[in-house]
């Protein structure tokens, strides 16, 4: 019969040692009456018991980060090579998280594994967190014998991927910093310092060079409209977000136009080949049959174009062609790349060349991330440079054809 589960949560309590002494602490208990059961247990004599407030604030409240997925298998990955079980292991780091969700997760999974689950089992029951790719990697270690060496692997890859997301998100935060800063610097200088400029102006009673009426009529535009211009990026947004969320076709739709962006497009080019190794080289490492494992890979590479051609080399295998031979096919993968999935298709040393593959992608992407970002700089300096300089030159014509008409 499985042992019912319970779901612990924390407690905050205030009492007395056996020599008479205040003390206080926190502990996690079912509920408040196993709370002050345990601290007498321990030699307390409870006063005050009750439930952790949490603030919206306080880094316990926030959500479970990839990060801390990451975190968690590299734990349980260490604590079981180390020798100490399962059941322990879990224990040990629910209780050491510092996030009450994460706490509260990994405390669940532990009842389910002592419930008499498997431990594959009990991660799937959290499918935002833990991904059928995980958790097929879970099994496959349990059912081996080999769950600590698995949950490495497992820790190494997440890791890796994650690395590779970050640099991703670095690469396209310069860009839309370049964008955003140049429209806060314009919007602030039209509304706040053209109009300035524009009382000056209308004393001269004279007629403004076309460059300043077209900024004065700018300025005018912005003060009087600027509701709506913010109104209507913020409906942008949503509704772009939305859609985004809603719509396969949309998503594939950006996909598609994001890999040809100039620079950026090749660094997520370079980006999808090395989740694609990196995917391919732990599941076929872990004796995933390679059909099965091209289909981790397409769920895990990010983009819709790659996801395509590697369901299409899923299907070129499974039909009898070389994996090299299929990936060729597709068109859109390197021949550095094709050649050295074919060399290790011909060695038997696949698994090794794949992550040979994913480690040269993994820094190409770091180093165009670099480049890209030492290149913002001074692009940045030269936006704001055109933008301020222009506003400027635009609000001194009108002084200085008055000081040639005075001079």
């Amino acid at each position: 019969m499985a042992t019912k589960q319970v779901k612990l949560q924390t407690f905050v309590w205030q009492g007395r040692d056996k020599s008479g002494n205040v003390t206080k602490g926190k502990l996690d208990a079912a509920n408040v009456a196993t709370a002050r059961a345990q601290l007498r247990r321990q030699g307390i004599t409870p006063k005050k018991v009750g439930k952790e407030s949490i603030s919206i604030f306080s880094n316990r409240s926030k959500a479970i980060k990839p990060l801390d997925i990451a975190f968690f298998t590299r734990q349980m990955a260490t604590m079981l090579k180390s020798g100490v079980p399962l059941l322990q292991s879990l224990e040990i780091v629910a209780g050491g998280s510092e996030k009450d969700k994460m706490k509260k997760m990994l405390y669940d999974i532990r009842n389910d594994v002592s419930g008499g689950s498997d431990f594959s089992t009990a991660l799937s029951k959290f499918p935002i967190f833990f991904d059928d790719l995980y958790c097929n990697l879970v099994k496959a270690g349990e059912q081996s014998g080999a769950l600590d060496a698995m949950l490495d692997r497992i820790a190494t890859y997440k890791e890796k991927i994650e690395a590779l997301k970050a640099k991703i998100r670095k690469a396209m935060t310069y860009p839309i910093a370049v964008v955003v800063v140049g429209i806060i610097v314009t919007a602030i200088l039209l509304v706040k310092v053209v109009p300035v400029f524009e009382e000056l102006f209308t004393s001269f009673g004279a007629d403004l060079p076309a460059f300043t009426r077209f900024v004065v009529t700018l300025s005018e535009a912005a003060q009087k409209w600027w509701f709506v211009v913010l109104l209507g990026i913020a409906l942008f947004g949503y509704l772009f977000q939305s859609t985004h969320r809603k719509s396969q076709k949309f998503r594939d739709f950006i996909d598609r136009a994001i890999l040809k962006i100039p620079v950026l497009g090749k660094i997520l080019h370079k980006a999808a080949i090395a989740r694609f190794a990196r995917t391919l080289a732990t599941t076929f490492s872990a004796g995933v049959p390679l059909v099965e494992a091209l289909d981790s890979a397409a769920g895990a590479v990010g983009n819709v174009v790659y996801r395509n051609a590697i369901i299409q080399i899923r299907n070129g295998v499974s039909t009898g062609q070389s994996l090299k031979n299929a990936i060729e096919m597709t068109g859109i993968f390197p021949n550095m790349t094709i050649q050295m999935i074919g060399i290790g298709e011909e060695a038997g040393s696949l698994e090794m060349m794949l992550d040979k593959v994913a480690e040269f992608y993994e820094r190409e992407v770091d180093d165009a991330v670099d480049s890209l970002s030492s290149l913002m700089e001074p692009m940045i300096m030269v936006v704001l440079g055109t933008l301020v300089g222009g506003l400027v030159i635009a609000m001194y014509l009108p002084i200085f054809q008055l000081g040639n008409v005075v001079g």
